[in-house]
């Protein structure tokens, strides 16, 4: 992602933007052209390297850094972070040097004919990163990297054992062997080994077959053709094993991807089995499954370097190319990511949601929600959904994640609360006469990430409402019946909880809010706090208080959080305002005494004795 703050950087933006293929996003008021616009550089960039984004910053290095840096916690996942001046003269990587930032200083530097500010040891003296290596090589001994690196800076050579893998001229001598092979060999603080990963693994087996089962076959088949394990660049499979646990945990313990492909195509690739099935065909609707995926993945320049090897339950094929696989035929297991981006502003929306929602091809949600994520939605599909469509709009993503698509369903606060994830789940549970989904829809991964609920927005903006028991209860009788949420409601008041209602009132639903009052002042004071909250985290926000007695339907709309307190709830007067807490209970009387409990830093109130 090319950011661009200023006039004076928009042009050379644009050209970094060009050479490298990736989109602009502009300072609102201040550039003229962009795929996207944000409105604070410093809350923008942040967002964007807590989804994992890559940033180029036509900036001061110092923008970039104040930006990111209460998030920095680990080198090793971190996002490349470069900065280049506006005139394009100077390019500076500041984070992720080995993950890609020196590179792509050096690609930046020379499309702008300016000069690429590295500073990293290794990539000064040597010229590059031998933790890094290039597209279609694994590294098996990364951790040795560093001692090499430290023997090199030194004054050693290098002796290599296979190709040169490095466009680079390294030192000759016998410090250091880099070795480049297939094999599984050892590494050591002296010896970096390389596997180009020019195998494709293709696997089958019995539903619900025994993981350990399968991945002791794949471990003895690598083992007995000296196959190591990072030469394998993928697991392939048909498409009706996408979600097969034993298959999808192979693919995780050997780090790569998992690619699948449909009956039809995997036949394709009949005449090319050394072990065609009848017996496969008849079951599934082709004549190999682990051979015809691995061929099949692998391209037609692929030879069946090992046949279908099999157990009671599984089997395996590996397939070899000449040259390291570096793109994949077939689709990946598709993915729906339930996610909660928190009631509104960037800074309350958590990095896991941001990096999937980065991650995603389409986003599937209410138009307003999918507004609020701002410039992370420029360059991906989207999919808007009105109000009331809730069912078509779940049904809609988890069918998009069928056919092998990154999906991302988007809702405000937190996807599982009074939200979209219990509906996805009921969806799935469906059987197909009962309007369910496909069976390519069960087939996908379904990932839920928590957000910052309207519930704890709101309990923060008002102080510490919910330091005791509470309970939430929607006032929408549109899917809950009316009796039950009248129930509901003298449970709640008759057990004193803080309560927060959802969905409080519509422009047809307008008394529920009213009788809940009225059967609350039956059992709590009248002057028991209450807090209103609308819009959280939007330049709209807007929180009050009122007297419980004093509460009116017309202050509230379909945006507004309703917090009542209990009994115990107070209203402190600050100097910031006022300020709504729940005292939690230090201490309680015993015979006249208030005494803290001793064994419990965190006591419950206790009824007396």
């Amino acid at each position: 992602m090319v950011l661009a703050l200023s006039k004076s950087g928009e042009p050379t933006a644009h050209a970094i933007a060009s050479a490298l293929n990736c989109p602009v996003h502009g300072r609102e008021n201040r550039v003229g052209k962009a795929d996207a616009f944000f409105a604070n550089a410093l809350d923008h960039t942040r967002d964007l390297f807590a989804a994992g984004i890559p940033i180029i910053g036509v900036c001061a290095s110092g923008i970039l850094i104040r930006g990111v840096a209460p998030l920095l916690a680990d080198k090793t996942t971190e996002p490349p972070v470069v900065s280049v001046s506006d005139d394009g003269r100077v390019v500076v990587p500041l984070l992720g040097g080995h993950r890609g930032a020196n590179r792509l200083a050096r690609d930046i530097a020379d499309a702008l004919q300016g000069v690429a500010a590295v500073t990293t040891a290794g990539d000064v003296a040597l010229g590059v990163a031998l933790d890094e290596p290039p597209v279609g090589y694994r590294l098996q001994n990364p951790d040795d990297a560093k001692s090499v690196m430290a023997t090199l800076l030194s004054g050693g050579g290098v002796t290599w054992n296979g190709p040169a893998i490095f466009d680079v001229d390294l030192p000759f001598g016998k410090d250091i062997e880099l070795c480049v092979t297939e094999a599984d060999e050892p590494g050591s603080q002296t010896r970096l080994v390389y596997h180009p990963q020019t195998f494709a693994l293709g696997l089958g087996c019995a539903r619900n077959a025994d993981p350990e089962e399968l991945w002791n076959l794949v471990n003895e088949t690598l083992h007995n053709h000296d196959i190591a394990q990072g030469s394998i660049a993928c697991v392939a499979s048909i498409d009706l094993k996408a979600d097969e646990p034993a298959i999808l945990q192979a693919a995780a313990r050997l780090g790569v991807p998992l690619r699948v492909f449909t009956a039809s195509e995997l036949e394709q690739q009949s005449p090319r089995l050394a072990n065609p099935s009848d017996v496969v065909f008849a079951e599934v609707g082709c004549h190999g499954v682990s051979e015809g995926a691995a061929l099949a993945v692998a391209g037609s320049a692929a030879t069946l370097m090992v046949e279908k090897c099999k157990t009671a339950t599984a089997t395996c094929a590996i397939a070899h190319v000449p040259e390291p696989i570096t793109t994949l035929s077939g689709r990946s297991r598709g993915r729906l990511s339930v996610v909660g981006i928190g009631p509104g502003q960037a800074a309350w929306r958590t990095p896991e949601v941001s990096r999937l929602i980065a991650d995603a091809e389409e986003l599937v949600g209410y138009g307003l929600y999918i507004d609020l994520l701002g410039p992370l939605v420029a360059g991906k599909i989207r999919s808007d959904f009105p109000l009331g469509g809730e069912e078509a709009r779940c049904r809609y993503a988890l069918e998009q994640a069928g056919l092998g698509k990154n999906v991302a369903l988007v809702c405000s606060g937190d996807a599982g609360i009074y939200a979209m994830g219990a509906l996805v789940f009921e969806l799935l549970d469906r059987a197909s006469n009962e309007e369910g989904v496909s069976d390519a829809a069960r087939r996908a991964e379904i990932i839920c990430s928590p957000g910052v609920s309207a519930l704890q927005g709101a309990a923060a903006r008002a102080g510490a409402p919910l330091g005791h028991d509470f309970c939430t209860i929607s006032l929408s009788d549109l899917l809950t019946p009316r009796a039950d949420i009248i129930r509901r409601l003298n449970a709640a008041a008759q057990g004193d909880f803080v309560i927060a209602f959802y969905n409080p009132v519509s422009k047809t639903r307008r008394t529920l809010l009213a009788e809940a009052r009225d059967i609350l002042l039956q059992h709590r004071p009248a002057d028991t706090p209450v807090m209103l909250a609308s819009n959280l985290g939007r330049p709209t926000e807007l929180v009050r208080f009122r007297r419980l007695d004093e509460l009116e339907v017309d202050e509230v709309d379909m945006l507004t959080v309703v917090l009542i307190g209990s009994s115990n709830s107070r209203l402190a007067q600050l100097g910031e305002g006022p300020r709504m807490f729940t005292p939690r209970g230090y201490a309680r009387k015993i015979d006249g005494d208030l005494v803290a409990k001793r064994d419990d830093p965190y006591p419950a109130e206790e009824p007396a004795q």
